[in-house]
Formats: structure tokens, sequence, C-alpha cells
């Protein structure tokens, strides 16, 4: 028999997911924010920390390759504003980690481009200024945070909260609401489809 934690957090976790299903207006909204952006020649920039970096990487990396292994398509124009060690240690170093992923939506931002925040606190100083710094381009901004979306969710244009306490469940939902949304931009550009 397994440990009764297994159970627990496998629970926990879905529960976490499924109650997203609650949010799939936002959900589809976001996905046409990045189709839409994508179609008319923009670009997606993905931030985070920690795991929220390794999981902005993971997702921008679908629309570079591709997500599903049927679909043979062009690349999708994004980037992850966390794998530049260089530049993210010399401009803590200049001008404090606060200012990491802002210094890069100035210099790479568009109109046309989409930010994608990943906070599971929502409160992260680093993605605000991001955020912050988005808006003043006129960039849409799509966050995943967890419960009321913190500092982050007054400046998105779309908030996408997972209402779980632990960081590590609201992670695992914004994985799998990552891949919905890579899911979702590849059916409207490859397959045709409109979303309702």
């Amino acid at each position: 028999m397994s440990h009764p934690a297994v159970k627990l957090h496998l629970e926990a976790a879905s529960q976490a997911i499924l109650a997203m299903s609650s949010q799939g207006p936002a959900i589809v909204s976001a996905a046409r924010m990045l189709a839409d952006c994508l179609r008319g020649g923009g670009k997606i920039l993905w931030c985070g920390n920690g795991g929220s970096a390794g999981q902005a990487q993971h997702l921008s990396t679908e629309l570079v390759v591709r997500l599903a292994p049927t679909r043979n398509r062009r690349a999708l124009a994004s980037i992850a504003l966390s794998t530049d060690t260089s530049l993210l240690t010399a401009c803590a170093n200049d001008y404090g980690y606060e200012k990491i992923f802002a210094r890069q939506v100035e210099a790479l931002g568009q109109r046309q481009d989409v930010l994608v925040g990943l906070s599971t606190s929502g409160n992260s100083a680093n993605v605000v200024q991001a955020f912050e710094a988005a808006r003043q381009k006129e960039m849409g901004c799509i966050l995943l945070a967890g419960e009321s979306g913190g500092r982050l969710g007054p400046l998105a244009s779309v908030a996408l909260c997972v209402p779980a306490t632990l960081c590590h469940h609201i992670q695992e939902a914004h994985l799998a609401i990552g891949h919905l949304l890579c899911d979702l931009t590849e059916r409207q550009l490859f397959d045709g489809e409109t979303l309702e």
C-alpha cells in the first residue's frame, strides 16, 4: 500500500487544476491574445522566478518547437527572459534584481507583443516591474498566479489565478494551464479553429 501522502498530494494537485475550469472564458481570452499576437507578427515574452522561471522556459519552448507531436508547423516567436545569465547578472549588479525582466521588456518588447508572467504570490517585484514596462509599451499582459493575483492582478490584461495556497500546487496548475494555452494557440493558428 502506498503512503497516504501520495494520494493526498495528487488529489490536491488535481483539485487545483480542475478548479481552473471555472476560468474557462479567461483562459480562452488569453489563448486568443497569444494567437492574435503571433498572427500579427508579434512575439511572446515569458518571465518568472525559481520554479516559475523553469516553467516560463518550458512553455516558451513549446511555442518555438511544438506542443503536439502530430502537428508539424512553423516555429513561433517566443522568448523566456530568464535564460541569459550574462544579462541577468549584469542587470542585477548594475540596476538591481527587480529590473532584470523590465530591462529586457524595454529592449525587446513592442506594442504587438504579449508578456506572460508567472508568480505564485502575484507579488514578485521583478515581474511587477516587467508588467509595468509592458503596459508603458501598450503590450498585453497575461498573468498566471495564485489566489487573488496579488500586486500583479490589476496590471494584467488577463489574470489566471489558481485557487490554492501551496506554491507547488499552484505551479502544477500553472503547467497544466500553460500547456492548454499552447495547445489552444496551435489550434487557432494551424488547425483553423475559432475559439468560442
